[in-house]
């Protein structure tokens, strides 16, 4: 199929493409790698009346680190977070994931803020903003405004961003030193969304003992989820093998996921129980005391 038609705009400045965001409200949608959009708009899932091409605004695309954040202008590419050594030595997290999106060609063109604005539940920028609470900036003609992402995806392909609102950078805080991450997903097939991700952080004490545990799973609900309750629980515990299968199930208790054609809800739940205690294994080993 082929897109219903639509007016294609590019403009040139912030300004400029907020501008049309006002003029055109609903109708209009942003274009920035167009890995989604495309297809949606191709199926005629998504049918903008305007177009608004942000690939020429100047100031989205850095990386760069501050005393406690990485921070991304929204038109940075997947395939530059995966290669970002800034990122590799503040955020290792990032360029991990990044490098499980899709294949090479939608890494090369897709956007790290395309992606959370489409707010796909099984998408990986989604899930790493929800675990780590990274901070969305959001701009309008009257200024700008931030939203962190526990307050910011509200359900599938929804938001609390406005018709005139542009999303226009995203910051993750940095990992500490010695602390240890993991992520796991599960898919069909090489490429595809996830049916059921998980993610992990973990910081410990001399002692081994878990100092801070952060959990979010991706795929189960119209939302990634952070565990907040599950990871609290084990503050000042040792993990072993054991406990790790442990903090598995208990994540699989504490969710809903859904019955759909990829799957079921219970086949979801023990997925969630598996991927969990893996990612967790990754993050144990890559923790320092």
């Amino acid at each position: 199929m082929k897109p219903a038609p639509f007016a294609y705009h590019a403009p040139q400045t912030l300004s400029e493409a907020l501008a049309l965001l006002v003029t055109h409200g609903e109708a209009a949608r942003p274009l920035a790698g167009g890995q989604s959009l495309v297809p949606l708009m191709n199926a005629r899932m998504a049918r903008p009346e305007h177009l608004i091409d942000i690939n020429a605004l100047e100031g989205l695309g850095f990386i760069r680190g501050t005393s406690e954040t990485v921070e991304l202008g929204a038109l940075v590419r997947h395939r530059e977070i995966e290669q970002s050594a800034t990122l590799r030595r503040l955020c290792p997290l990032l360029p991990a994931a990044a490098a499980t999106i899709g294949h090479l060609s939608i890494r090369e063109r897709g956007t790290i803020g395309g992606s959370l604005a489409l707010a796909d539940p099984a998408a990986q920028w989604p899930l790493m903003a929800r675990l780590l609470n990274a901070r969305i900036d959001l701009a309008t003609v009257s200024g700008t405004r931030s939203v962190f992402a526990e307050e910011f995806f509200l359900g599938v392909f929804t938001t609390v961003m406005k018709a005139d609102e542009l999303l226009i950078a995203v910051s993750f805080p940095q990992l500490q030193p010695g602390e240890g991450w993991g992520y796991r997903a599960f898919a069909r097939r090489h490429g595809d969304f996830a049916i059921v991700a998980a993610a992990v952080t973990t910081a410990l004490s001399d002692s081994g003992a878990v100092e801070r545990l952060r959990l979010g799973l991706g795929g189960i609900g119209g939302a990634p989820l952070a565990l907040h309750e599950v990871a609290t629980a084990w503050t000042g515990r040792t993990i072993d093998a054991a406990a790790m299968q442990e903090i598995g199930y208990a994540a699989a208790a504490a969710v809903e996921p859904p019955d759909d054609l990829q799957a079921s809800a219970q086949y979801r739940r023990e997925l969630v129980a598996v991927l969990t205690a893996e990612a967790l294994a990754d993050a144990l080993g890559r923790s320092r005391r």
